[in-house]
């Protein structure tokens, strides 16, 4: 069993920054898989960015040039960059973990670019 606790969110003015944490603990010695995905109002969650244990990365092309993700091994934590932020990027941020061939997810924390 893992535990996935996210901080970091809130609100921020268009163009400006946010640095999401997402703390995994549990029994696991290593994660495959972390990821950070996020569901706006009356949308569907989506991909946002995902990173595997050896640093392979893949990005939404919305968010391509503008957020990094980036992960501890160590401290099992992966960690979303997000610079230039947009209005559109408004939702709540939710991580997920993939773990010995299950899925774990994050409570979720809110984001919100507003003026």
């Amino acid at each position: 069993q893992e535990q996935l606790v996210e901080s970091g969110g809130g609100l921020v003015q268009p163009g400006g920054s946010l640095r999401l944490s997402c703390a995994a603990s549990g029994s696991a010695d290593r994660i495959n898989l972390m990821g950070w995905y996020r569901q706006a109002p009356g949308k569907q969650r989506e991909l946002v960015a995902q990173i595997t244990s050896a640093g392979t990365t893949k990005y939404a092309d919305s968010v391509k040039g503008r957020f990094t993700i980036s992960r501890d091994n160590a401290k099992k934590t992966v960690y979303l960059q997000m610079n230039g932020l947009k209005p559109e990027d408004t939702a709540v941020y939710y991580c997920r973990a993939f773990v010995d061939g299950r899925v774990y997810w994050g409570q979720g924390t809110q984001v919100t670019v507003s003026s």
